[in-house]
């Protein structure tokens, strides 16, 4: 319905006379100022808040409760009680002891097995020769397994009245008063030649275990001049460094074959493995 109200006119103070200036004096539903905060408020409309940013928050959130209870639970392995070493077990030992193994990693037990490391063992193992390396494997809740690579002796050499196991690095591994009691080869004569030393003992590393427990003793007038000889007395010609392990596996097939009584053999020479000869 239309508004049949007539709109009142008032002179204002100041005109002119005969000047008339109209003013409503109803309020302006429109453009009053309780008009205008109405308006306002009612054009003012709440958006929800977009799917795929909320979902986002929602998988960080959870990716950053996950990420904290993980943590929490390494920090809790690494220095719980619960996973304390109780029982060290020893694997790889021939020349050595388990037990000796043992007590010298007493010093781990008590401690959390993730605080274990190959190099701390490595470290307590230090002072026995024998040990060439070693590898660590744990065993929830409490049980460390070291696994021992143990340095291989290779051959005797005269030390007094003794005799010295040596590896192929000259290390000394033990000692025997009597040779014939340890099945590898006698070193001797090289007096302070490393070379020489060397150079023998890097043969007789090369050999399997049931040729190197044949030879009887090494000598070498130079690197280039490795000689063998068996317990039988037979010799072997080896030569210089090269090829060493084609030449292990040739004269292993040649001590394998089958002897010829009428064509007996004394020399057996492997300095050229790919055309070896025997005489």
């Amino acid at each position: 319905m239309a508004d049949t109200r007539k709109p009142t006119f008032k002179p204002q103070a100041g005109t002119r006379p005969g000047v008339v200036s109209a003013e409503r004096s109803l309020d302006d539903p429109v453009g009053g100022p309780s008009g205008a905060a109405s308006g306002k408020d009612s054009n003012v409309l709440a958006f929800p808040e977009p799917k795929g940013r909320k979902r986002r928050r929602t998988v960080l959130t959870a990716l950053a409760i996950v990420v904290a209870l993980v943590a929490g639970i390494i920090v809790a392995a690494i220095y719980s009680p619960v996973f304390a070493v109780r029982t060290v077990t020893v694997d790889g030992t021939k020349l050595l002891q388990a037990g000796s193994v043992q007590k010298a990693l007493e010093p781990v037990k008590g401690k959390p097995l993730p605080q274990i490391n190959d190099a701390e063992i490595a470290r307590l193992l230090k002072p026995l020769v024998q040990v060439r390396s070693v590898s660590t494997e744990a065993r929830p809740p409490s049980e460390l397994l070291v696994h021992v690579v143990e340095r291989v002796p290779v051959a005797l050499v005269k030390s007094g009245d003794n005799y010295s196991l040596v590896d192929v690095d000259g290390v000394q591994l033990g000692s025997t008063a009597d040779p014939a009691s340890v099945a590898l080869p006698l070193i001797d004569g090289l007096g302070a030649n490393q070379n020489l030393f060397r150079a023998i003992t890097a043969v007789l590393a090369t050999l399997p275990a049931d040729v190197l427990a044949k030879m009887a003793s090494a000598s070498a007038s130079s690197p280039d001049a490795v000689e063998l000889k068996l317990t039988d007395g037979k010799i072997v010609v080896w030569g210089n460094a090269d090829e060493k392990e084609l030449k292990a596996r040739v004269l292993e097939a040649l001590l394998k074959a089958p002897a010829n009584p009428k064509v007996p053999v004394n020399v057996y020479d492997v300095s050229a493995p790919r055309h070896p000869f025997t005489k």
